[in-house]
């Protein structure tokens, strides 16, 4: 995977412990019948009728505080990648080809459960901005950030991870809160 990076070299081992502690679940073929309505992983699959927003994932802490990520039940993952400003910070917004340092927490929308965190390790994640050392997502979603600033990123397959890897599942919508920490300033 040539677009993960450092981030997967800093979070592999996250990321591995994290899915060998989940349940795998297997589908075998059903019986033939009716489909059973409470049956969770039907209910998973199952289209809520609307794409969440920006709006509908909640989120708590302010800019250096460690932050919750609640995702919903009763909409479905967006397709595209929604960015939302939790705290607007100052200075000149983020550019590719800029060094940032960013802390971050990431949740997956299919268990709704922390997958890594920046903030539990106490150290900064770095990138150069749109040079491709992370997912796509991050490339994209955090152009225009500002030092101190807090941003939401929800994150489709085709700009994560797309079939999975690195514990994370096929398919799997990523959502994100980023802190930036350092953006540089321009001169002149």
């Amino acid at each position: 995977m040539q677009k993960i990076g450092k981030f997967v070299v800093v979070a592999a081992a996250a990321l591995s412990l994290a899915a060998c502690g989940q349940d795998t679940k297997t589908q075998t073929a059903a019986p033939a019948g009716p489909p059973v309505p409470s049956s969770s992983a039907a209910q998973a699959n199952q289209s809520k009728g609307r794409e969440c927003t920006a709006d509908d994932v909640k989120t708590t802490g302010k800019f250096g505080e460690v932050p919750t990520i609640t995702i919903p039940d009763d909409c479905d993952p967006p397709k595209k990648l929604i960015t939302k400003d939790l705290s607007e910070g100052t200075g000149n917004g983020a550019k590719a080809g800029q060094k940032l340092k960013m802390n971050y927490l990431l949740v997956t929308w299919s268990d709704k459960q922390k997958l890594d965190s920046s903030f539990d390790r106490g150290q900064t994640f770095d990138l150069n901005l749109g040079a491709g050392e992370v997912i796509p997502g991050w490339d994209q979603g955090l152009v225009g950030i500002k030092q101190g600033g807090r941003r939401l990123l929800i994150i489709p397959p085709d700009l994560a991870y797309g079939q999975g890897g690195q514990g994370i599942k096929p398919n799997e919508t990523l959502v994100f809160v980023t802190d930036a920490v350092s953006v540089p300033t321009d001169k002149g």
